[in-house]
């Protein structure tokens, strides 16, 4: 499922795999294949669209609906 979220949280905003891809430092169909769940995503990679996203990990991975982040750890 988190596939679908990846997709639907770069539409959202209006971004291309290339941009998405650019953040995290990879070519585009290596994104790509993230976005097609062709390969697993890194945690790296998934703590940085979360990051980005300004999101949890778990919403992206669809372990919860609620898309605001959590309060950081000190």
């Amino acid at each position: 499922m988190y596939f679908q979220r990846l997709r639907d949280l770069r539409e959202d905003r209006d971004l291309y795999q290339k941009d998405i891809a650019e953040v995290l430092g990879i070519s585009q169909t290596v994104y790509s294949r993230y976005e097609r769940g062709f390969q697993t995503i890194p945690v790296v990679h998934l703590m940085a669209l979360a990051d980005f996203y300004h999101t949890s990990t778990d919403y992206i991975l669809g372990r919860t609906n609620i898309s605001s982040p959590y309060e950081r750890a000190k």
